[in-house]
């Protein structure tokens, strides 16, 4: 079994008064935050006061960008040209490493929101105008990608650190792509579920898929969505089974996940 990996969710996806989620109940639990940076979700008041959270509790920061889109919480796709997508990308990304120096606190890393992680994952020209100006903002910048898709192989291409993930609470298609939210299985509810997977995925490297055999992938990361009302009871049940069995949480960027 996989003796360390990394804990990640979504976080900062507030709006102006509008509470999305309990990022500070989150921060104690996870060890890496994907911070809501203007698109999907979020504004200045809220960035900073999850960027300062995050300091706090020592959790590593990254961008979620994602569509400008926060009536469909960045979960449609906006017809863009890469081209398009990829300055879109880069204001959100260039608010949050503004803001995180009023805390001060660094971005270390970008994972691309909803819809647009998904078009990402899976459309190779998305995909490389994304690590494009993700290296020119800062060489150093790595990407958090869904485990085995295009991103992630743009990123390895280009040269750029890049990190895999899974997700928690999210079904699989035997493509490594994850179920649309608006079919039967995209979401698991269940925490023990849940755990169940992620045990036997850090046994076996396989990842169960609705429509075929288990799939084999690798990851550094899993992610637990923050913005469901059971997302913090589901974070730290997964968390207490995974340390029960002897698994080691620790930030994927610390060279130790």
């Amino acid at each position: 079994m996989a003796r360390k990996i990394d804990l990640n969710s979504d976080l900062g996806e507030s709006y102006g008064p509008w509470p999305m989620g309990d990022d500070a109940a989150m921060l104690s639990i996870v060890n890496s935050a994907n911070v809501a940076c203007g698109g999907h979700a979020s504004d200045p008041e809220n960035m900073f006061k999850t960027l300062t959270l995050a300091a706090q509790h020592g959790v590593t920061v990254g961008a979620h960008p994602g569509y400008n889109d926060p009536i469909g919480f960045g979960r449609r796709i906006i017809p863009m040209s890469p081209a398009e997508i990829g300055r879109m990308v880069t204001a959100q990304i260039g608010a949050l490493i503004a803001m995180a120096t009023q805390v001060p606190t660094q971005v270390l890393y970008v994972k691309p929101h909803g819809a647009l992680g998904n078009l990402a994952a899976r459309d190779a020209d998305v995909a490389n105008e994304i690590v494009r100006v993700v290296k020119l903002i800062d060489p150093k910048l790595a990407i958090l990608a869904v485990s085995g898709m295009q991103l992630e192989v743009a990123a390895r291409a280009q040269d750029v650190p890049v990190y895999s993930e899974i997700f928690a609470d999210r079904g699989y298609l035997s493509s490594g792509q994850l179920v649309p939210r608006d079919r039967d299985g995209a979401m698991i509810h269940d925490p023990k579920e849940a755990a169940d997977r992620l045990l036997a995925f850090l046994e076996t490297g396989k990842m169960p898929v609705i429509d075929g055999d288990p799939i084999e992938l690798a990851a550094q990361s899993i992610c637990v969505h923050g913005d469901g009302p059971t997302a913090v009871a589901m974070a730290r049940y997964i968390q207490e089974r995974l340390t029960g069995a002897g698994v080691t949480l620790t930030g994927f960027m610390s060279g130790e996940a």
